[in-house]
């Protein structure tokens, strides 16, 4: 092959090995251990956080998510004794998101996951952040009943994804067993 066509052939190459990596790769995550399942637009990181949202006392916080297409995707899941409990988390987690989204323009409403639990109730929040350099927010709990535990969920978007459908993608690809 002539030298001279070795830069484009080059070129081309990395032009085909980019087209067959999409931004979005979405696949199935297990979230916690009762079933439930998360769609997330790539390979999702795991940690471990304390979070207070009982009080005193800090409540272990399971989170999966990774970032693509210029967003950050997230499922929390953390697992409380009894519906007080949850009730109690559950509006501790909510008013913590507030709160740290203060100044934003935020929209909340009822939400609709599929076999989730109804309390606490499944509920959903999207925040414009104040000035340019604000990250736009996008957030939906909700809880599943087991067996002597209520397992709550926040899923998280924070950012603008690069795909307009990216969003519901991921809030409609949460299943509940």
């Amino acid at each position: 092959m002539p030298s001279l066509f070795r830069p484009h052939f080059a070129s081309l190459a990395l032009a085909f090995l980019a087209a067959c990596s999409p931004t979005f790769n979405w696949r199935e995550v297990p979230i916690g251990e009762d079933g439930v399942v998360a769609l997330l637009p790539c390979k999702a990181d795991h940690a471990t956080r304390a979070l207070p949202l009982g009080g005193a006392e800090s409540v272990a916080v399971d989170v999966s998510g990774c970032e693509a297409g210029g967003a950050t995707f997230a499922v929390a899941h953390a697992t409380a004794t009894s519906t007080v409990q949850a009730e109690a988390w559950m509006s501790a987690w909510r008013a913590a998101t507030r709160t740290r989204l203060a100044g934003a323009s935020i929209q909340e409403a009822a939400a609709v996951v599929q076999r989730a639990a109804s309390s606490p109730a499944p509920g959903r929040l999207d925040a414009q952040g104040a000035g340019a350099s604000a990250t736009p927010t996008h957030v939906l709990w909700f809880a599943q009943q087991g067996a002597g535990k209520v397992s709550l969920y926040q899923a998280t978007v924070l950012g603008k994804p690069s795909s307009a459908d990216a969003i519901k993608t991921f809030f409609e690809g949460l299943r509940v067993p």
